[in-house]
């Protein structure tokens, strides 16, 4: 079963010529493809999670596809964080991991260098992360250096944001002073730009920290948000990736890719590229979707999720100033620094390309996805149901 519900094939095509090639004659041929084991590492949460969901779409298509296979996922870190992950690949003690680029940094420097604030600021835009050639350079880097082919980008929310306990952060001015919640060092430079005081904090530590006033906001995804809109209920969104993207690479060990026969191969990079990266996809931009349709508001002073204008959103990216970049420059060589730049014009050009509303990812029929979610909603009898770990 293909997964058919967008056309969103154009950006890994390249991944599908160089793995699927011959994919319809080995399953045509009668034979039947051999048992796959094999372990899958991320470091968001499990289901009710979007990409998680995916992660179990991809298990099941591969389980229902090579009778006899065992995916087995890890979520929450509980087998790898994406820095040890990322090594284990390398080293071929781990078959696939999901992977923040930012998080994967401390292995792999450049990795950092397609982060930062209102780049990729249209949901077109970030489809097209894939066909750069900042991108592609990123794949090379990951292949020959760390023994790892990455099959595709995929994104968590599109709508990352600044949450408040007790009123909203939507000017510079509002984050002046204010201890928040940062994901990673890239975070850090855009806060110490908006004057804040970041505070890198993992997201279960989030919680406790708002409620007893260690820090007062966080950054974070419209799902980060629905699990602290009781502690931080103010949360404001800066466009698409205003605040920060939110970029992950599927990737699979090359030393294990190169145990399995053909027919193993062609299976399995065709469930990934053409059913699991397109659902991971469009399950995260139908989850962003039904969490602002929920939660949005318009008055300002009011809880729920505001969605700042073109123009609001330009003030935040203004006193940002380029101060990612610059932290992210301070971190590569010359060519990251090259890098940094190439991918900054990149994605302007992506962004002009493809203007909001011109994305056949904002065409998705997300009525198509409501028995995922709720196979996992609390108190669903089917909650858990063929969950992993």
């Amino acid at each position: 079963m293909k997964f058919t519900k967008l056309s969103l094939l154009g950006a890994v095509s390249a991944v599908a010529l160089t793995f699927t090639a011959g994919t319809n004659l080995a399953l045509a041929d009668g034979h039947k493809v051999k048992p796959i084991k094999m372990r899958w590492a991320s470091d968001h949460s499990g289901p009710p999670h979007p990409a998680a969901i995916a992660e179990v779409f991809f298990a099941e298509q591969v389980e229902k596809r090579i009778p006899g296979s065992k995916v087995q996922i890890y979520w929450a870190k509980s087998l790898y964080n994406v820095p040890k992950g990322t090594q284990a690949l390398t080293k071929g003690n781990l078959e696939m991991m999901t992977g923040q680029f930012g998080k994967t940094a401390s292995v792999e420097p450049y990795a950092n260098v397609i982060n930062g604030a209102g780049k990729l600021t249209t949901p077109g835009a970030m489809q097209g992360l894939d066909g750069t050639k900042t991108y592609a350079e990123l794949k090379k880097v990951f292949n020959d250096k760390h023994g790892i082919t990455i099959f595709g980008s995929g994104h968590l929310s599109m709508y990352m944001g600044a949450g408040a306990v007790k009123s909203r952060l939507l000017v510079p001015a509002d984050f002046a002073g204010k201890k928040v919640r940062s994901m990673g060092p890239a975070e850090n430079a855009l806060l110490g730009a908006l004057d804040a005081n970041p505070t890198t904090m993992a997201f279960g530590d989030v919680p406790p920290a708002l409620q007893t006033g260690v820090i007062d906001g966080l950054l974070t995804s419209l799902g980060g948000f629905n699990a602290t809109k009781e502690q931080a209920p103010y949360f404001t969104v800066a466009g698409i990736n205003g605040i920060v993207g939110d970029y992950y690479w599927m990737g699979a060990s090359n030393k294990w890719w190169a145990t399995l026969d053909k027919k193993q191969q062609d299976t399995l990079a065709d469930i990934i590229v053409n059913d699991f990266i397109p659902y991971q996809k469009a399950i995260n931009f139908c989850n962003d979707k039904r969490l602002v349709d929920k939660f949005k508001v318009t008055d300002k002073s009011a809880p729920g999720i505001y969605v700042m204008s073109p123009e609001e959103a330009s003030v935040i990216q203004a006193k940002e100033g380029g101060a990612t970049n610059k932290w992210i420059k301070s971190k590569v060589d010359d060519r990251g620094d090259q890098l940094v730049d190439q991918f900054t014009a990149e994605a302007k050009a992506l962004v002009a390309a493809n203007p909001l509303g011109s994305s056949a990812l904002e065409k998705t029929d997300c009525t198509a996805f409501a028995s995922d979610f709720a196979r996992y909603a609390p108190g669903s009898a089917l909650r858990g149901k063929k969950a992993r770990k």
